[in-house]
């Protein structure tokens, strides 16, 4: 039985894992957002990836032994990367009228490139992003593309550091805006082996508030400190060295778009630094036994 379903914030818990939730169970959740199409399964799709860098080849290489994949990037010099992975570059038109579009570039410059490909985009195309917030991205698909285009936020929770050769046990954030997500989950899980994490954009970004934002607010001003003893190291020291080591060869945009982009992290960085400055105060009253 082929299952077609539709969702709604509503409808949604706060966070559910479709890894181990039935899909017959997800089927029921209804969409508030009209048009309603199915993804018709006999259709081989064809994926356009706008942005070709390290996020975009990351998409790529582990897309590519299961669909098609076409890619756009302004950039040049990119020629032997996309035939290492198997990718054919081409222009942003071909792109746009690729069945599924996924957008691996900056949320800066996401306004001008969905004002740029919305007239190009097949009626049933679906759009979906990887960024690293959601609430801004979304809202600015559903803002700027025609109403029978499929919209989802995606936020795979690891990079080209952490993901190493495979994606088995990997989470993967989905945010259905517009649209039937159930296929896409179950590619994501079946076929990649992602853990897929359904949730709003809303609840994404409060949640990466605290384990993105505030993670890599830290990292970089434990940077500053540097360089770090090298032999007289604590264990959970070592630990949260690594911890930074995973993020500090992450471009600065990235840096912006996590502190900046996200509506909630402002406030979790003035709160942390509240609770720090108590703890300050506190410690400064104590008298050593």
């Amino acid at each position: 039985m082929n299952v077609v379903c539709y969702w709604s914030t509503a409808a949604l818990p706060a966070v559910d894992d479709v890894s181990r939730t039935p899909l017959a169970v997800v089927g029921t959740l209804r969409n508030v957002h009209e048009p309603s199409f199915p993804l018709q399964s006999d259709e081989p799709p064809t994926v356009g990836l706008i942005g070709f860098g390290a996020f975009g080849q990351l998409v790529a290489r582990h897309m590519t032994p299961h669909v098609q994949v076409l890619a756009y990037d302004n950039r040049n010099s990119l020629e032997d990367t996309a035939q290492t992975l198997g990718v054919r570059l081409t222009d942003l038109t071909t792109v746009a009228r690729c069945r599924i579009i996924i957008l691996a570039i900056p949320v800066q410059a996401m306004a001008d490139v969905l004002t740029h490909i919305a007239p190009l985009l097949r009626s049933d195309a679906l759009v979906l992003d990887v960024g690293s917030v959601k609430v801004k991205p979304t809202e600015l698909m559903l803002r700027l593309l025609p109403p029978t285009v499929g919209i989802f936020g995606t936020h795979p929770l690891f990079g080209p550091q952490s993901a190493g050769q495979t994606t088995t046990g990997l989470k993967i954030v989905l945010c259905p805006v517009r649209g039937p997500y159930h296929r896409l989950a179950a590619f994501l899980r079946k076929t990649l082996g992602l853990r897929v994490l359904v949730c709003t954009p809303e609840k994404h970004d409060q949640d990466m508030a605290v384990t993105q934002a505030l993670t890599h607010w830290l990292a970089q001003s434990l940077k500053t400190l540097e360089p770090f003893p090298s032999h007289l190291t604590t264990r959970s020291f070592d630990l949260m060295r690594d911890a930074m080591k995973m993020v500090e060869k992450d471009a600065p945009q990235v840096f912006e778009t996590i502190e900046c982009l996200n509506p909630y992290a402002s406030s979790m960085r003035k709160h942390y630094l509240d609770l720090l400055s108590s703890l300050d105060k506190k410690l400064d009253t104590l008298t050593p036994a």
